[in-house]
């Protein structure tokens, strides 16, 4: 191998591979104690023909170290900031679980391969365990690179623990009023954890400022953290002092992730309104106000509108395979299919200006609008499907096992709603005014702008967002 090949090697093997692999050991613990609490680490020593719990401890921590090294490969030139490399974990460990778990797994130990729902299901808990492997593995990592890799952490003020305290405080009341108290929804101590998810907010990520369209998206993804950390697993093992990952317990869990995604998202969004309104009210400095003209911002709503209308059309047909266009008749007290169809190409088009007013300019190429557009069709399949429809019906929230289940339909419409939008959206944006021309410094720092959401967390919350949509008939089935 030649000294050149040696020189860019070397940093891969000290930056990515070997701390990766130093990370993955500690995520490979915290699995590892979780599978060994419910007797399932004698599975990973079918491997090699073997039974034994201590083998299989053995096995599992060297490939947890290997999965490890590759992750510092995947993420070592991320320039994201540390706490963000979460999100990079979380979707790793779920990758893992569908390629390790469900395929390599029965593959290496010649055991069939079915990839049938009821094999997924009997892995429920080895999916829990990946996503603290990916987690652990992250944040280790994270606290392994000193050297600058990574972009510091914002020093957290008490001010901004103050925002998220309050941010918490208002998204908690919105939903005891609107759903708890006036559509009967049991929410249980959710308002509680969410003033806890409030603190941890600015904790994680920082006050830093973002637009509203991706704190959505990531408060979302954070809001699934905490429905695994806090309900099933503290709540369990407070509770009796031992984890219930199964199926069926998580199933009956997922009454209480609506709620949670719904939080985190509301936590996300109002931290960052409280954000700029005090920047609004405090900051003079005129560089750090953005103006355009207001022709571009009138133009960007009927773009909204057009990639809405054809991400709705898309839906549509999805909507009346199912027989569900007459319900959304219901809504203005109308009947039919047709009347369904006019109605929801009307909520389509609104919710389009609504993403073109939240994710403008965040659509930099094909890919990260559709990346965009699959995680806000996931919001309002759960804000919409799961939470207002049936609200607005005069019904509770379809939050149950069984409503989530049957709205599954609707979450591969919303998928593909979102999907259409975002690439519709970004299609009509980019013939306006192509990110790759420079013609100006806004567009300059545009094109800056898109290369630090590359390197960022932002291709790890589409992929998330995707793999939790996918895991979602696993966990509901019964």
């Amino acid at each position: 191998m030649t000294a050149a090949g040696l020189a860019v090697r070397g940093p891969y093997l000290r930056q990515g591979a070997l701390p990766g692999a130093l990370a993955g050991i500690a995520g490979g613990l915290a699995f590892g104690a979780a599978m060994r609490s419910l007797g399932q680490l004698g599975t990973v020593a079918l491997l090699v023909r073997s039974g034994s719990a201590g083998v299989g401890f053995t096995l599992h921590m060297v490939i947890a170290a290997l999965v490890g090294a590759g992750f510092g490969l995947l993420v070592v030139h991320q320039r994201t900031r540390s706490s963000e490399l979460l999100f990079w974990g979380l979707a790793y460990g779920v990758f893992w679980w569908f390629l390790g778990a469900l395929t390599l797994l029965p593959l290496l130990s010649g055991t069939p391969m079915t990839w049938s729902l009821q094999t997924a299901q009997a892995a429920v808990p080895s999916l829990l365990g990946h996503l603290y492997y990916g987690a652990v593995t992250a944040v280790v990592f994270a606290l392994l690179h000193r050297d600058g890799r990574f972009a510091a952490d914002d020093h957290v003020r008490p001010r901004t623990l103050l925002r998220g305290l309050l941010a918490a405080a208002i998204v908690a009341g919105l939903l005891v009023a609107a759903f708890g108290i006036g559509a009967g929804a049991r929410l249980g101590w959710l308002p509680a954890v969410a003033i806890c998810m409030g603190i941890g907010y600015p904790l994680v990520f920082t006050g830093r400022a973002e637009g509203t369209g991706p704190a959505l998206v990531r408060g979302t993804a954070y809001g699934f953290l905490w429905w695994v950390v806090a309900d099933l697993t503290l709540r369990a093992l407070v509770g009796d002092g031992t984890l219930h990952w199964t199926q069926p317990d998580v199933a009956a869990a997922t009454s209480r992730l609506p709620p949670y995604l719904l939080a985190g998202a509301g936590i996300a969004a109002v931290f960052g309104w409280l954000g700029s309104l005090a920047r609004g009210l405090f900051v003079d400095d005129v560089r750090l106000r953005h103006h355009e003209a207001g022709t571009r911002g009138l133009r960007a709503v009927g773009y909204g509108a057009l990639s809405g209308l054809a991400g709705g059309i898309v839906f549509g047909f999805v909507w009346g395979t199912v027989d569900v266009l007459p319900t959304v008749a219901r809504l203005v007290g109308a009947r039919g299919a047709v009347a369904g169809w006019i109605i929801h190409l009307v909520i389509a088009q609104l919710i389009g200006v609504s993403y073109a007013l939240l994710f403008r300019r965040r659509s930099y190429d094909l890919a990260s609008g559709v990346g965009w557009g699959l995680s806000y069709g996931f919001f309002w399949w759960v804000l919409g499907a799961l939470t207002l429809l049936p609200v607005l019906l005069g019904q509770p929230p379809r939050w149950s096992a069984s409503g989530i289940a049957t709205a599954f339909p609707g979450l591969v419409g919303h998928l593909a709603y979102g999907a259409g939008l975002g690439a519709v959206y970004a299609w009509l944006e980019h013939r306006e005014n192509p990110w790759w021309v420079a013609r100006s410094q806004t567009e300059a720092a545009r094109a800056t702008i898109r290369r630090e959401q590359i390197l960022g967390s932002a291709p790890a919350l589409w992929i998330l967002t995707v793999l939790i949509a996918l895991t979602i008939p696993v966990l509901v089935a019964v």
